[in-house]
């Protein structure tokens, strides 16, 4: 199984640590980095100094929402990245959050799947050098050209749902699952399967981002369930997550998230035992099994960062020596 890193901007540690992440994943000689865009960093531009400190490791920007980021935005951004560092870039595009699009943004998230496949379709016009003349439903292009080299970047498409896994059946050169059982993520995995069996066409590789720490005392290892903790709050009521970790035993939690408490209360009740329904942490023996047990073709490993293992490069080095 292909293991890839993404970076995980834990709140509770300095941002600076995502750029010492980079430098470890290259020189363990981990293939790809994604670079993901949440209140830190902007993608492209975290990525292009990740590039300045790094030897070899790929880039893949994203997942992007494309509610925010217009397909010449992203297509500028990654043609860019491809050309000022040398780089193997790829970019994910997503659907994102109604908090993210509509409060952050101030922008309509107006129906994501439709959203979704009139970008990647454009994107990939644009990134393969073809001027994109698109009136969809949602998004509309006309004229535009790159003038930077064209990169034929891969595209990766964020699924969950049943109409976003269809987009990506179509669209996708691979999809990407984020915080999920091992029993969704193969179900998932089928679904897509299915999809593109519809289509009459290879269905693309499936990765899953998974929060991992190994080793560590007890101290690290609570830090990073906090951390993973942190990182599932917002996904507890949202339509087919919440189905999700009821189906995983945790209906008490789904029925506490859907009357929309203070985040602190809600972070309070998210036991242990649902941190590691999505998420590896323990022992590398047992990391690997976990890792093992996810049905997909590749594991983004989101290295937890502690005080006990700053940047997640013991996490990173155990991980490689797997």
């Amino acid at each position: 199984m292909k293991l890839s890193v993404s970076l995980g901007f834990w709140q509770d540690r300095p941002p600076g640590e995502a750029l010492g992440t980079a430098v470890h994943a290259d020189a363990l000689g981990f293939p790809e980095l994604w670079i993901g865009e949440m209140a830190t960093y902007d993608a492209f531009a975290l990525a292009t100094a990740v590039a300045a400190r790094t030897s070899a490791i790929a880039l893949t920007p994203g997942p992007l929402p494309v509610a925010v980021r217009d397909p010449v935005m992203i297509a500028m951004g990654t043609a860019s990245l491809a050309d000022l560092t040398g780089r193997a870039v790829g970019v994910a595009l997503g659907s994102s959050s109604p908090h993210v699009v509509e409060r952050w943004h101030g922008r309509e998230r107006r129906d994501p799947p439709a959203a979704l496949a009139e970008s990647a379709a454009a994107v990939r016009t644009l990134l393969a050098g073809g001027r994109a003349d698109l009136d969809g439903k949602v998004v509309r292009v006309h004229d535009y050209r790159l003038r930077l080299p064209a990169t034929r970047a891969p595209i990766t498409i964020a699924a969950f749902g049943p109409a976003a896994i269809r987009v990506a059946a179509r669209h996708a050169d691979r999809m990407v699952v984020s915080l999920v059982t091992a029993v969704s993520a193969g179900r998932l995995t089928a679904r897509l399967r299915d999809e593109s069996a519809a289509l009459g066409t290879a269905a693309p590789p499936v990765a899953a981002w998974v929060p991992v720490a190994v080793d560590g005392g007890a101290r690290a290892r609570e830090q990073a369930r906090e951390q993973a903790r942190r990182a599932v709050v917002g996904y507890l009521g949202a339509p087919g997550y919440a189905e999700m970790f009821e189906e995983a035993g945790f209906g008490d939690v789904v029925a506490l998230a859907r009357t929309r408490p203070h985040p602190s209360e809600l972070l309070a009740a998210v036991p242990d035992e649902l941190v590691h329904a999505v998420a590896a942490i323990g022992p590398a023996d047992e990391v690997a099994e976990r890792l093992a047990s996810y049905a997909v073709d590749e594991i983004t490993v989101l290295p937890c960062s502690t005080d006990d293992d700053p940047c997640g490069e013991r996490t990173l080095r155990a991980l490689a020596a797997l």
